[in-house]
């Protein structure tokens, strides 16, 4: 008797290259965009450079760097952790080199690092092997050097920089993809740098997500009224309208989810009957999307998880994604 192959784990089979794009949005912003991948942004001022999100590796940091050099050659002073995911963090000390000498993020994110840095690392490692490429050159964990803001939602804990010639503020908007999630604004410009807190046609990955609050913290963002944004995944998007769509994306992945995962607590379904539940609804919006089928199974099971009154999402281990893998093939 034959049976169906096993589907390879995340992004195991995942090992096309993408098309990178350098992108200017306004004066002193750029966004690095790459198919899917983990996005960079990037703000050019008269005297530093700050980077949002650092990449997964020292390698694709220097393809990073590469890009900006083209176009500056001003030292790279500030690295944003947007939020504390291996694939966002694990590339910052390539930025030493290039004049990096203060490691920023929130309050939330530090103490993510803490909790289970560790643990997250040697997950995503297995769940990326094309975007850990030369993970030997990874030094450990990164740690900030800058923590900002005190773990509570909004502007009056910012960070404002001075770059020399734009200012950029830097807070914690509210819980959303991580409880930590940290953003850059760059006011006199309004281009905002979302990390995983936005996506655009991409899958929004939730493992580790405060579902229930998301929603909230995504209207928090649309009141800033960008005309461009740098969003975790996907094309960055010009214009207010365009904006609107990467927030009404995110939001209806959120909602659509969320929803499924309190119907499947509902009928105390197992993972399996909650996954083919929640593909109801997500498949024919969503299933099109790059990282959909990784991001899904990770998305349902916290889904489950915080509808069942899980505040603070489980650890995810390399053992814990392989069971909960194996779990979904049965």
């Amino acid at each position: 008797m034959s049976t169906a192959p096993t589907k390879a784990f995340a992004s195991q089979a995942d090992l096309d290259e993408k098309k990178i794009t350098f992108q200017q949005l306004s004066a002193h912003c750029w966004a690095y965009t790459a198919e899917g991948d983990p996005n960079s942004g990037v703000i050019i001022g008269d005297k530093y450079i700050l980077v949002s999100d650092a990449t997964a590796t020292p390698a694709m940091a220097r393809d990073l760097i590469a890009k900006i050099r083209t176009v500056s050659d001003k030292p790279i002073k500030y690295v944003l952790l947007t939020h504390y995911h291996a694939v966002r963090v694990l590339g910052a000390s390539a930025y030493a080199a290039e004049g990096a000498t203060e490691i920023i993020a929130s309050r939330g994110t530090y103490e993510l690092i803490v909790e289970r840095g560790a643990q997250d690392m040697q997950s995503e490692i297995e769940r990326f092997p094309r975007l850990f490429r030369g993970v030997e050159g990874i030094p450990g964990l990164t740690w900030p050097t800058m923590v900002v803001g005190d773990g509570q939602p909004g502007r009056q804990g910012s960070l404002c920089i001075d770059l020399g010639g734009v200012k950029v503020d830097i807070w914690h908007p509210g819980a959303g993809h991580t409880r930590g999630d940290t953003i850059a604004w760059v006011e006199a410009e309004k281009v905002l740098f979302s990390g995983d807190l936005v996506e655009y046609e991409a899958g929004v990955y939730t493992g580790d997500a405060q579902l229930e609050e998301w929603p909230a913290t995504l209207e928090a963002l649309r009141a800033l009224n960008a005309e461009a944004i740098v969003p975790g995944r996907g094309e960055a998007m010009i214009g207010h309208a365009n904006v609107n769509k990467a927030l009404d994306y995110t939001k209806r992945w959120v909602e659509t989810l969320f929803g499924c995962g309190k119907e499947a607590a509902k009928q105390g379904l197992d993972l399996k009957a909650s996954m083919a539940l929640t593909r109801q609804s997500m498949d024919p919006i969503f299933g099109h999307v790059f990282i959909y089928e990784h991001c899904l199974p990770f998305d349902v099971s916290r889904a489950y998880d915080e509808a069942q009154g899980i505040k603070n999402p489980r650890i995810w281990t390399a053992e814990r994604d392989k069971d909960m893998w194996a779990a979904l093939q049965a």
